[in-house]
């Protein structure tokens, strides 16, 4: 068997007063500051002053990343409560004042707000990101068409916003479709090759439509400052085990694909065109979904759609079954999605204020 790809997991979280679970505007910034001394290297700031991302270093396996991941959530919680605040991971902010929040200070930040202005200023959401690192002569762009098909369901897997500004979206993961209003932010391109990318990013920049050191958006994408694929389309995941669940999917996915990367692929337009169709009923439906499957392209539940993963890509590690029994759990018991929604009811049935509710829904996605 080939050496087990490197990997690394970035997370973003929202800052929120415990007592109200509002998200503030301008946090404190000796506050940020005593958070980015805490995690050194690891800390980064967001796109507004109320979101900070934790990028890990390289690890080799999912122990490693729990370890990391468990210390620093730990870490920055105690920290945070002790001037009354809170770290909120899933994608969106159920009531969250999105119009007063304040974009962070760094320029290329700033950039990005003169540049899409409102569309920049709605982006107050979480997203999980994980790399997995490709060995040196494997061709990123052929490789990420062979992982394109399964990028929905990663996504159904990491569903967390369903409601937006107090309201129900009617969607599983409303992030995604606020992604949308970006450019370049969608699924990859229907490239062929590395050598068609680098045409491709070169027309664009050369028309004013990239800058020079800009970057694609994409639902996955390779990494312009690792040798890595980026998996971008996933909700940000409250519950550790979730996200660590996604990550290990996504590099068993990775290390099958380079493995098998010489092998014929079907028609990339075509499973493009049913991973666009999968896309947006992950996006909508969540794991409630009727998805197109990958044998005969028949109609196939989530769970079914799961099944068919570990048919397709064998599970060889002890790592990825684990994985694809939390996945199995997920399908079954509900994502933070249906845990949302579950909590609006029960706090709609017990009488609460839509507040109080909105409230109750915040609880829920503190990182654990």
């Amino acid at each position: 068997m080939a050496q087990p790809c490197t990997f690394g997991i970035e997370e973003e979280y929202l800052l929120v007063r415990l007592g109200s679970g509002q998200v503030p505007a301008s946090p404190s910034p000796a506050l940020i500051g005593r958070c980015r001394e805490a995690l050194g290297q690891y800390f980064a700031q967001e796109m507004f002053c109320s979101q900070i991302e934790v990028a890990s270093p390289v690890f080799s396996n999912l122990h490693e990343a729990r370890e990391f991941f468990q210390h620093s959530r730990q870490r920055l919680g105690t920290l945070l409560a002790e001037e009354g605040m809170g770290l909120y991971g899933a994608a969106s902010h159920p009531s969250a004042a999105w119009l007063r929040q304040k974009p962070a200070t760094p320029a290329h930040y700033q950039q990005l707000f003169d540049d899409y202005q409102l569309v920049a200023r709605r982006s107050l959401v979480n997203g999980l990101h994980v790399h997995v690192g490709v060995p040196p002569g494997c061709d990123r762009m052929q490789l990420i068409n062979r992982l394109l098909a399964w990028l929905p369901l990663l996504l159904v897997l990491s569903t967390s916003s369903p409601l937006w500004g107090g309201q129900r979206t009617g969607y599983m993961s409303y992030r995604r479709v606020l992604c949308g209003e970006w450019p370049h932010m969608g699924l990859p391109e229907a490239l062929p090759d590395w050598a068609a990318y680098e045409r491709y990013r070169a027309l664009l920049q050369r028309t004013g439509s990239l800058a020079n050191d800009g970057d694609f958006w994409w639902a996955l994408r390779p990494s312009r400052r690792f040798p890595t694929v980026e998996l971008r389309i996933c909700d940000g995941c409250p519950h550790l085990e979730d996200a660590l669940c996604i990550a290990a999917l996504f590099r068993h996915l990775v290390e099958h694909s380079i493995r098998y990367r010489h092998d014929p692929l079907p028609c990339y337009r075509e499973l493009r065109w049913v991973a666009q169709e999968n896309y947006w009923r992950a996006m909508r439906h969540g794991r409630h979904g009727a998805f197109i499957g990958m044998h005969a392209q028949q109609p196939v539940t989530a769970q079914g759609w799961l099944a068919q993963l570990q048919e397709h890509l064998p599970i060889d590690s002890v790592e990825a079954e684990r994985a694809c029994q939390h996945a199995r759990h997920l399908l079954r018991d509900g994502t933070h999605a249906d845990l949302q929604l579950r909590c609006l009811e029960q706090a709609s049935a017990d009488g609460m204020s839509k507040a109080q509710a909105l409230q109750a829904v915040v609880a829920t996605g503190a990182c654990n």
